[in-house]
């Protein structure tokens, strides 16, 4: 089978969660399909970075997206009452490059991934395939009722314009995707099971509690994109609100936020306690430096790979309620949960007293991200509806 994927972004380094499940999605594929890969890029893409993919890829076509028109764009759907994303990554060279090498490879499905490359793939004569990722429109809710003033204005604007576009997906393509329950049922006007329920997993090689590079040195690690708005959000929550209350009790706890571009919001969370690394060569030093993890998260959608990649590599976690819904743990079973500053912070004391609820919470995540969430059989699902359209167009 001949699969032409269309992203937003070049799927490496694997910092960002689209990039992570494209990336994995792409080398499970290709074990018994034809890649071929399309991608628009606002960042150059080094040598070393297409050659990370150019083992799985029959070929590989990139378009540098010009700022400028971008937000030309973004203006011109602004005043087109567009989602302002879209406009972002559709430009019509953009469309161009992918219609043309959508003719050269004939495939036999497009996929794509999130609405946001929607408007490249629409009129491609081809069965597609869209997989949302996550919900947009949730996430961009979300973060709008944590906003004021102009950002909210602009924020409730884009909401709207993203569940239009999500719900514009049903009349364009064959079938669609989504990583979660709680994502698919954020998609308005969809019959059950509409949607289907693509997971992402872990790479259980990779992240493994065997990699013991550095010994504990912090108490706590929280990882993530730290130009992302709700990882910011996030370390800042935990920072400004968590820690005050842990550290009355436990004054000698430190801390360490670990992620690429921190934004100033989170470079300034730094102090004697609080180690703000940037970007990890080896983000598995940051887990294996702490004896928990915390996502306090607030914002955002989806699954949180931060939490499988902890699970998978034996560090004990704790998290909200928002992100675990995804996850489907079971609370003081695989994990501990809080929704406020001081259950957050009752859940570290714990932990942090308590070696042996460390150990149990530990083992007990491990055994659940290695039941639920390999690649290969997160993937599965999906070879089975490419087949399944395929067959169905043979009849």
């Amino acid at each position: 089978m001949k699969i032409l994927v269309v992203l937003p972004r070049f799927p490496y380094p694997l910092e960002k969660g689209d990039k992570l499940r494209a990336y994995h999605q792409i080398v499970e594929l290709s074990k018994r399909h034809e890649i071929y890969l399309f991608c628009v890029s606002h960042t150059k893409v080094s040598d070393e970075q297409r050659a990370a993919l150019e083992p799985y890829c029959k070929d590989i076509r990139i378009v540098h997206l010009n700022r400028v028109i971008c937000w030309v764009n973004i203006i011109r759907n602004w005043f087109s009452s567009k989602s302002l994303q879209m406009g972002y990554w559709n430009t019509a060279h953009s469309k161009h490059v992918c219609r043309n090498f959508a003719r050269e490879v004939k495939p036999d499905i497009v996929y794509n991934q999130m609405v946001r490359t929607m408007p490249l793939v629409a009129r491609l004569p081809y069965p597609k395939v869209m997989d949302y990722q996550d919900a947009l429109s949730m996430n961009t809710e979300r973060r709008m009722e944590h906003s004021h003033g102009l950002w909210h204005y602009i924020l409730h604007f884009e909401f709207k314009m993203l569940r239009s576009s999500e719900y514009k997906a049903f009349s364009i393509f064959d079938a669609l995707t989504i990583i979660s329950d709680v994502d698919s049922e954020a998609i308005p006007h969809k019959k059950n099971g509409e949607i289907r329920i693509i997971p992402n997993g872990v790479d259980f090689d990779y992240f493994s509690a065997s990699h013991d590079t550095q010994p504990t040195t912090h108490s706590i690690a929280f990882c993530g994109n730290m130009s992302y708005s709700p990882n910011v959000d996030a370390a800042r929550y935990l920072i400004n609100e968590v820690m005050p209350i842990v550290w009355k009790e436990l004054p000698n706890a430190t801390v360490l936020l670990a992620g690429a571009d921190p934004k100033q919001a989170v470079r300034a969370l730094a102090s004697d306690n609080v180690t703000v690394s940037g970007h990890l060569a080896d983000i598995r030093e940051a887990y294996a430096s702490a004896q928990i993890f915390v996502a306090p998260m607030r914002l955002g959608s989806g699954l949180q790979n931060k939490l499988l990649e902890a699970m998978s590599m034996q560090v004990p976690c704790v998290t909200t309620s928002l992100a675990n819904a995804a996850l489907g743990a079971t609370p003081h079973e695989q994990l501990l949960l809080g929704d406020t500053p001081a259950q957050l912070a009752e859940c570290i004391i714990q932990m942090l007293r308590s070696e042996e609820l460390r150990n149990r919470i530990a083992a007990k995540g491990y055994q659940y991200v290695h039941e639920h969430f390999s690649w290969p059989a997160a993937v599965q699902p999906l070879e089975n509806i490419f087949n399944a359209i395929l067959a169905q167009q043979k009849r």
